[in-house]
């Protein structure tokens, strides 16, 4: 066998991925698993979406596109920043990719070269570190723990800067706490990273629609790091997209036209029919998004409550997305049939095998006291499954 990369050797699987996996097999064996790990709506992509790209297919959308997207969804998208964002831009500073981990990963490897440093806050999306690793950057993590709500301080921010940082991630609402980021505290960010005018802002914005503060607010609308802020969104968790691959960024022209030039040369544009639907999702009615928001809160409140029940778990109260992101620490060191947990890896696995419930252990996530339970399920899968995991954790002793 011949030996892959090096790059490629210094990867991780990803641990979300591996957790659905295992949980569709041993649902293959014929066991009742209630998978708690994916991070995807369980709704259908509504109906009206669904017609556009019909109506895209039957419109002969089945050539190349520019690489960037169609000009169509592009100024959609600038109408989008600026009715919802209060952010002007420019059809040419949009960037349209295979899904926003497409994007992600092109403004990491568009901006960051060897020995460069990115300052990630941890808890953190299993993918970002990954990517730096793939441009060859060095990954710094600041962490923010259940204490402080996940949530990075402006001095932490500082203390963490050095003459090699060259880029910042932000994710606000939170993959995987669901912490959101006031506008204060983002400006207090932002005040600290005004003073390095060299530092790039990536700040995803994906979970933007899933937020239970009244109203979204993005790093961008501050003057002081404005030129200096690629916002990374897209259409899988607003509007029950995940499958049909569409993600954007919205960027400094100079960032946009690098990331047009690396995606040239390695996938192109994104599908031609997706790209239609998503300029129907952004133009359309918008009733969907906040039908879909108010479930997703409903269920927050209602898996915040059963774990707050379990004993030995301890919660906050995320205000957006669609995961709750537990302290599991208090089960290290117990164990059931010989079986010792000594990590939220090792605690996810038992859910999994012992209560037939998929999480993902907090390790991944730059967190490993924690474990990432996603509700985006039903009332009554969520309900079963609580109950699933507090019978399995009262074994532990």
């Amino acid at each position: 066998m011949f030996p892959v990369s090096e790059r490629l050797a210094a990867l991780s699987p990803s641990e979300t991925l591996a957790m659905s996996q295992k949980s569709n097999e041993l649902k293959a064996q014929g066991f009742d698993v209630i998978n708690l790990s994916v991070g995807e709506p369980d709704f259908n992509t509504p109906d009206h979406i669904k017609q556009a790209a019909k109506q895209a297919v039957d419109n002969n959308f089945s050539f190349y596109s520019p690489v960037p997207g169609y000009p169509a969804l592009r100024n959609a998208i600038c109408a989008k920043l600026k009715a919802e964002n209060g952010l002007e831009y420019k059809p040419e500073e949009i960037v349209c990719s295979n899904g926003a981990k497409q994007s992600v990963c092109n403004v990491i490897m568009a901006i960051i070269s060897k020995g460069d440093e990115v300052i990630v806050p941890a808890p953190y999306w299993v993918s970002y570190p990954e990517m730096v690793k793939i441009a060859d950057g060095t990954t710094v993590e600041v962490y923010a723990g259940i204490e402080q709500d996940f949530k990075i301080t402006p001095a932490q921010l500082e203390a963490a800067i050095t003459p090699k940082t060259k880029a910042i991630i932000l994710c606000s609402p939170s993959n995987p706490t669901g912490s959101v980021y006031s506008k204060e505290e983002l400006k207090g960010l932002a005040d600290v990273l005004a003073k390095y005018p060299n530092i790039i802002i990536l700040s995803d914005e994906i979970y933007e629609h899933i937020n239970y503060l009244g109203s979204h607010e993005s790093i961008a609308q501050f003057d002081n790091v404005r030129d200096r802020v690629v916002i990374i969104n897209g259409v899988s968790k607003g509007y029950a997209m995940t499958g049909w691959r569409l993600g954007w960024i919205a960027a400094p022209k100079w960032i946009a036209a690098a990331c047009n030039t690396l995606q040239g040369q390695y996938t192109s544009g994104p599908c031609s029919i997706t790209q239609k639907a998503a300029e129907a999702a952004y133009t359309g009615d918008q009733t969907c998004v906040e039908t879909m928001r108010v479930a997703f809160e409903r269920r927050k409140k209602l898996v915040v409550d059963l774990a707050r029940q379990i004993p030995g778990l301890k919660t906050n109260d995320p205000q957006g997305a669609f995961y709750i992101f537990p302290d599991c620490s208090s089960f290290f060191g117990k164990s059931y049939n010989g079986r010792v947990i000594e990590k939220s890896g090792d605690l996810a696995m038992y859910l999994l095998e012992e209560g037939h419930v998929a999480c993902v252990g907090g390790d991944a996530f730059g967190a490993p006291n924690c474990i990432r339970m996603s509700y985006a399920t039903s009332d009554e899968n969520l309900v079963k499954a609580f109950g699933w995991i507090k019978e399995a954790l009262a074994k532990l002793a």
